[in-house]
């Protein structure tokens, strides 16, 4: 199996976890941390490159200690290191940290005081209330760990769409070089849901037999849970699980429908189908013996009388009626983004000068950029100060000057304060053609205090676009309390905006989210918050969510042009 980027960079974090779990020194900690994020994000294959012999020092993060473990890693497959941490620190206590409310330390003092290990392990002791004993702790903090873990039971097993995305456009290309015709992954994956719990995918072949053989010899499998003539299921060292089933031409569609689901949205199909004494099935349309559709899905759906339906609207949110009705919305496209409005530099957590943001910008055919850089309070590696964002302002200016076919934004990601003000004076932020005003600290604030608080930060003429408006980390940090209804008529009344965050582990707005600010006649940003040149090709997967949520391009700030995007922004 070949080492992917995505690989290195786990097992740096695992260095970096157990490291920290143990009180090792910061500064180590953030090495491998900063190496991790780094490798994940890298553009090229660090196998490919050591392979090729290419100095690994070169890439930024990456040490000559660093560059060595890369080389250990693609070539044994593992990291010595963290096998000798994992001797003294159990590397399940690594799942402890994902629960919300644990950090490095408190996690050593479940480990020393409790000598628990596992998830499970944590809920029996909160369970029996032994948990709330620890010096720290307290009846709260074992409460929230109760309902963390309950939550988390929900999203245990899948993965980020981006995750999903990563493993299955390799496998979808070595599909295609075998004796196949019409290719395609369903299912959640194919509706762009946020999350995928495995890979449901279709293909026509006139040999199956000799396709399901490819199929369960690809590299990445680990295991073969089933192999058929028609249907095989095998396990990929991801741990994802893959089902392959080769379908007739004749019911491609049908299948493709079928398995895409929603099984909410089949189930209308399939009482439309009935009202017209007609059998909807993944064979096909059928009266009877016939088959009136089946090797299309916009004929399954014209056979229904409706337009064919994306798959991303296909959750029985009023998709079918309004198919029926001709209000299918005419969904935002990527091709329509003029621009990214939520970015990081060198001068805090980003790896790109802005020069390297611009030019990969300009490469993605955009005409303008914000780059937002953390203010001071922001939990980040690096922030940018009031005195550091004035220099910000003269070199974004002096590269304006030299720059040709786009314009970078003077901008700034500034941190709400618990009391609702603004993180850097507003002298300062005045200078600024755009701010980003989000929420990173005291995130358990109550539903009232959480509203009030942003609402308060809107109240100056100064706040643009709320960034990743509930703060939520997908599987990690959940959602603040919020009344997402008052704040999004807030920032009506107020003129301001919110937006989607493109991040795969946060696309915060939801869909959910994003259809009730359409509703509400709210203009959202679609913006990647990238940290590398590299991430702001981050923004399909803001673009899927968009979509899921039913925006249009005029629903979608940054799809105008620059002196119309100056005009709107202008309160």
């Amino acid at each position: 199996m070949a080492i992917q980027n995505a690989d290195i960079a786990a097992l740096f974090e695992q260095m970096a976890d157990l490291l920290d779990i143990q009180g090792a020194d910061s500064f180590r900690v953030r090495a491998y941390r900063n190496g991790a994020y780094t490798v994940e994000n890298y553009g090229r294959s660090l196998a490919s490159m050591v392979a090729a012999g290419e100095d690994l020092t070169a890439i930024p993060n990456v040490g000559k200690a660093l560059a060595d473990k890369i080389v250990t890693i693609v070539e044994t497959g593992r990291l010595p290191q963290l096998e000798e941490l994992a001797e003294r620190t159990p590397l399940s206590l690594l799942s402890l940290l994902r629960v919300e409310g644990l950090g490095p330390r408190r996690v050593q003092m479940l480990y020393e005081g409790l000598g628990i290990t596992t998830l499970q392990e944590l809920e029996a002791a909160a369970r029996e209330g032994r948990v709330r004993d620890l010096e720290g702790f307290g009846d709260t903090l074992e409460k929230n760990i109760l309902k963390e873990l309950a939550r988390q039971a929900g999203t245990e097993g899948r993965i980020y769409i981006s995750e999903a995305e990563r493993i299955a456009e390799p496998l979808v290309a070595y599909l295609k070089q075998g004796n196949v015709g019409r290719v395609a992954v369903a299912g959640s994956y194919r509706r762009r849901r946020e999350t995928v719990g495995d890979l449901d995918v279709l293909v026509t072949s006139e040999v199956p037999e000799k396709t399901m053989a490819r199929f369960v010899t690809y590299g990445e499998v680990s295991d073969v849970v089933s192999q058929g003539s028609t249907r095989s299921t095998v396990h990929l060292h991801s741990g994802l699980q893959v089902d392959l089933r080769v379908v007739p031409e004749e019911s491609y569609g049908a299948a493709l429908c079928y398995f895409t689901g929603s099984k909410a949205h089949n189930v209308v199909l399939r009482g439309l189908a009935n009202d017209r004494d007609l059998k909807l099935n993944e064979y096909g349309l059928l009266r009877g013996e016939e088959r009136i559709a089946g090797d299309t899905e916009e004929g399954i759906y014209a056979a229904l009388d409706l337009p064919w339906i994306p798959p991303v609207l296909r959750e029985d949110r009023g998709e079918v009626q309004a198919a029926r009705e001709g209000r299918l919305p005419d969904l935002v496209t990527l091709e329509q983004i003029r621009g990214d409005l939520h970015m990081h530099a060198t001068d805090s957590d980003g790896t790109g000068t802005i020069e390297q943001m611009a030019r990969q910008a300009l490469a993605l055919g955009y005409e303008y950029i914000a780059i937002t850089d953390h203010s001071p309070l922001a939990p980040a590696s690096r922030c940018i100060d009031a005195e550091g964002l004035l220099r910000q302002i003269d070199e974004i200016d002096r590269l304006n000057e030299a720059l040709e076919g786009i314009r970078v934004l003077k901008a700034i990601e500034v941190d709400i304060r618990e009391d609702g003000s603004l993180d850097l004076p507003d002298d300062v932020l005045s200078r600024l053609d755009l701010r980003v005003c989000s929420v990173h600290t005291a995130l358990h604030l109550s539903r009232d205090k959480q509203t009030e608080r942003i609402l308060r930060a809107m109240d100056n003429p100064l706040f643009n676009i709320l960034g990743h408006p509930t703060g939520r980390v997908i599987g990690q940090v959940p959602a603040m309390d919020l009344d997402m209804e008052a704040i999004m008529r807030g920032a009506l009344e107020r003129g301001c905006y919110l937006e989607l965050n493109a991040r795969p582990k946060r696309l915060d707005l939801d869909d959910v989210h994003a259809r009730m600010a359409r509703d509400l006649g709210l203009k959202v940003a679609i913006s990647t918050d990238a940290h590398t040149p590299e991430e702001l090709a981050l923004m399909h997967f803001g673009i899927g969510q968009a979509q899921r949520g039913w925006l249009t391009a005029e629903d979608v700030l940054n799809t105008r042009p620059l002196d119309d995007l100056l005009k709107l922004l202008a309160r």
